[in-house]
């Protein structure tokens, strides 16, 4: 009798179930076939809006300026508050979003800071604000499809407590940014060049869904650990 089967067999004495014969050896190989089919290109938008909308993920699309701002407006008023937090994603910037959220008289603060003068946020001050905000608005890494999950990092967000801390977080993405599999996310990291030299997206946050949790009685609760709310919204091309 080998040491694994002497260990069986104690398990089995002391659970109390009879041998019931020898117990195969696990495969070194797995098939996997049909388990993760790789989805094609046309398919990772329909996907990745399934598999968001089953983890209480809100997905929305804009095609023009004018239908960005209607959903933004709309999220906003529901969620009653003034105070909105904005990552430094370079589409925050293209779209001009922190100009459009101050001109309806939202209080903002920006991680890029305010390209009217103002001084750019400290961390503790950027920090202070997301808890104090009731809307936190990001753009993405990249969006993967086949978990419905949403991919920021510390490259392109800067801190991105803008994801973490509001119980509103909005994330705004291109279709250029949807992929099929986590194998395509990691392909896509920012990864630095030289050995020893720290890469600059090392901070990795992968969203799928709203925060929740069911430690206590099995009941599911969300927003317990981060946003109760969570939207993506498809930027088309057209709207810029």
């Amino acid at each position: 009798m080998t040491t694994r089967e002497e260990m069986l067999e104690r398990v089995r004495r002391a659970l109390e179930r009879p041998q019931t014969g020898s117990v195969a050896a696990p495969s070194s190989t797995l098939d996997l076939t049909g388990v993760m089919p790789p989805l094609a290109p046309e398919e990772y938008q329909a996907k990745f809006q399934a598999e968001w909308e089953k983890v209480a993920g809100v997905a929305q699309r804009a095609a023009t300026i004018e239908e960005l701002e209607a959903v933004l407006q709309k999220i906003l008023a529901g969620s009653g508050t003034q105070a909105v937090v904005l990552s430094r994603n370079p589409l925050l910037t293209e779209l001009h979003i922190a100009d459009r959220l101050r001109a309806a008289g939202k209080l903002v603060t920006s991680w890029a800071g305010d390209p009217a003068g103002a001084e750019k946020p400290t961390l503790s001050q950027f920090g202070a604000a997301s808890f104090q905000a009731g809307v936190g608005i990001t753009g993405v890494e990249c969006v993967l499809a086949e978990t419905g999950s949403l991919v920021l990092t510390s490259v392109t967000e800067g801190a991105q407590i803008a994801s973490l801390a509001p119980p509103v977080h909005v994330a705004l993405y291109r279709r250029s940014q949807l992929v099929g599999s986590l194998d395509e996310v990691l392909a896509r990291l920012p990864v630095s060049p030289l050995a020893g030299q720290i890469s600059p997206g090392r901070s990795v946050v992968i969203v799928t869904g709203t925060s929740r949790t069911a430690d206590i009685e099995q009941v599911l609760i969300h927003g317990v650990h981060g946003p109760c709310e969570a939207h993506a919204i498809l930027v088309e091309e057209s709207c810029r």
